[in-house]
């Protein structure tokens, strides 16, 4: 269980360096064009870093009685999240 913790962990902090790099670069482009499909994209990126944060402070406060296979299944989740927004962030980049 430590290793998955650990994992997930590591997820959850590269979630949040990514959508604060997203926040950032669509932050200034919505600075010079004013689109609201970039507004739109910040606000998006928001809620997902306040789910990464609050996913983070879980990690390290577990509730006790959670079933093993339930904080798998998050860290699946947070690896791929973190290869969905590595891959948005490549592509906003480019």
């Amino acid at each position: 269980m430590t290793l998955v913790l650990d994992v997930a962990r590591l997820a959850a902090v590269t979630n949040i360096i990514l959508l604060s790099a997203l926040i950032a670069v669509w932050g200034q482009l919505y600075r010079e064009i004013r689109s609201t499909f970039t507004l739109g994209s910040i606000v998006f990126a928001v809620f997902l870093l306040a789910e990464n944060v609050l996913a983070l402070w879980y990690y390290f406060n577990p509730t006790p009685g959670l079933p093993p296979f339930a904080v798998e299944i998050m860290m699946v989740l947070q690896v791929l999240e973190a290869l969905a927004i590595a891959t948005l962030l490549y592509i906003t980049w480019q």
